[in-house]
């Protein structure tokens, strides 16, 4: 079975999976899992800090259900190693808790491995009679999810999944879990985990906290879902409260990091992006973990070096993504996203090293990755000259494209925007504009934080692309759309400046180079963008 994949979500196929051991806790991992059983069994102790999440459940031991509350609050926080870890130790004060079991599974879910998720459900069930009813209710929706995350690509599947959590909130309307669980249900994957909710979902969240004012799951997953719908204002006062609550979970203060970029307080953003690196690094050097089996950590160094290349700080922002790239992706998405190194390199003019990045790419495990990868090295190849080549790296990503279920690969930039470069240099005007107007589209339609500042950039390098091609209408189209998705950023003022000077118009040229040194205020000093405005003659207007 090959779950669905839908747009930014990847997973793992199933793998098989060994019975639980008797006296095992949590689980018997498969070892085909992203982080290592040992690591995942380790003895954890209570947390300060990472939120106060309480669900009480069938236990005599007020330890059980205090390592089970937490295990929540790292569940909720995208936390997975540390709510496994949490879910493990409540097992060890009772090992008849089956909601810490299901605890598990969800947990497995975020990890992206179904097919531990799956045990652990499996395990839950032997211990059916001594949960609650409204335990075993948690039972069939967790069971209803995990049959979902093995085989999404059934609609019959799906709908099974959303009847068992609508039903159950039938019979239990005022239960702000059930509530969180809808909302998380109304997602196209089970793997997004609150990150790709819609309008639609505000309802079911704005339920639960209104059932339950302080229950930090649903405020995180209302803040991510008006992020995703446009509500940044809203979005930046929730994400403002969720890291005043869990002040030591690194998502937290990443997030409203997200926010503060968003609003153009990118300063700000830096210092939260630089605090959540702070936590994790602490975090793996105090419990030894290396920080490859957190996904999250590749994350935020991309959202941090993106914030410095927004400020002209390009030197910053290199050493950033190439400490990014050298941590390997344990799932497809992951991998993919290893694509900020070369397309930075790429705008930034070293095509050479753009092409030796992405031929890394090219020889990644999984299509999506391979995809991105022919694409990059055929735009470096292209702006060396090298037609040819790029057009061989065009069938190369045309041809892995058709390993990909056709809606992600429609939703993707790849290999299209090598197609319409290839047509520019052809002077093949109408085709190009056509298909690269196309691309932009896509890429300005993509939600959450990193496609929102990865548009801005692939965006500007477009705009390099066409004025390299002499095609100043679509530069400036293209310059347009970059002021208009981030008016914060100096570059889509200079890449306009550089259209206005060639049709002449002096005083437009002179306005909007202003505006680019303003906002390149904080840029490195040999910026080469500070340099062409130098020889422009602007800097002392």
């Amino acid at each position: 079975m090959r779950p669905r994949l839908i747009c930014s979500v990847l997973f793992f196929c199933m793998v098989g999976i060994a019975p639980l051991a008797a006296q095992e806790p949590a689980h018997a991992s498969h070892g085909g899992g992203p982080v290592p059983r040992e690591i995942l069994d380790r003895p954890v102790t209570l947390r300060v800090g990472i939120g106060t999440v309480h669900e009480k459940v069938s236990t005599t031991s007020a330890e059980a259900q205090q390592f089970y509350d937490q295990g929540l609050a790292y569940l909720h926080s995208f936390v997975w190693i540390e709510a496994i870890r949490s879910f493990h130790q409540a097992l060890r004060n009772d090992d008849k808790l089956g909601m810490a079991y299901l605890g598990l599974a969800d947990a497995y879910i975020g990890l992206q491995d179904p097919g531990t998720a799956r045990a652990a459900v499996n395990t839950a069930k032997t211990l059916a009679k001594s949960m609650s009813e409204r335990e075993r209710t948690w039972l069939a929706i967790r069971e209803a999810e995990v049959e979902y995350a093995e085989d999404g690509s059934s609609p019959d599947v799906y709908v099974s999944y959303r009847k068992t959590v609508s039903d159950a909130l039938k019979m239990n309307p005022n239960d702000a879990w059930l509530w969180i669980q809808r909302g998380l249900a109304d997602e196209p994957s089970p793997f997004t985990h609150g990150q790709a909710g819609t309008v639609d979902t505000l309802a079911f969240y704005k339920m639960a906290m209104t059932l339950a004012p302080e229950n930090l799951p649903a405020l995180h997953y209302y803040a991510h879902t008006c992020e995703s719908i446009g509500r940044i204002k809203e979005a930046l006062e929730l994400t403002t409260k969720y890291a005043q609550l869990a002040p030591q979970i690194p998502h937290a203060r990443h997030m409203h990091g997200h926010e503060l970029l968003r609003t153009g307080r990118t300063q700000e953003a830096i210092q939260e992006f630089l605090k959540t690196k702070e936590l994790e690094d602490t975090y793996y050097r105090s419990e030894k973990i290396p920080s490859r089996y957190d996904w999250h950590h590749a994350h935020n160094l991309q959202l941090l070096a993106m914030s410095y290349q927004s400020l002209g700080q390009v030197k910053a922002a290199a050493a950033l993504y190439r400490e990014a790239f050298a941590i390997p992706g344990y799932t497809e998405f992951l991998d993919y996203n290893r694509r900020a190194w070369p397309e930075f390199l790429l705008n930034r003019g070293r095509f050479e090293e753009a092409r030796d990045a992405a031929r890394q790419m090219t020889e990644s495990q999984w299509p999506m990755a391979r995809v991105a990868g022919h694409t990059i090295a055929g735009q470096a190849l292209l702006a060396l000259g090298r037609i040819n080549d790029a057009k061989d790296e065009l069938n190369n990503a045309q041809r892995e494209s058709e390993s990909l279920p056709p809606r992600t690969a429609a939703a993707l930039p790849y290999p299209s925007v090598l197609r319409g470069e290839i047509f520019l240099r052809e002077s093949r005007k109408q085709d190009a504009e056509g298909l690269l107007t196309d691309v932009q589209k896509s890429i300005l339609a993509m939600p959450g934080p990193d496609a929102w500042s990865g548009a801005t950039f692939q965006l500007e390098t477009m705009a390099q692309s066409a004025r390299a091609a002499g095609d100043w209408e679509l530069a400036g189209l293209t310059a347009k759309n970059m002021i208009e998705h981030n008016p914060s950023y100096a570059g889509g003022y200079y890449a306009m400046a550089l259209v206005a000077a060639q049709s002449k118009d002096q005083a437009a040229e002179s306005r909007l180079f202003v505006t680019a040194r303003k906002l390149w205020a904080r840029a490195d000093a040999d910026l080469p963008e500070l340099g062409a405005m130098n020889q422009a003659g602007t800097l002392d207007q």
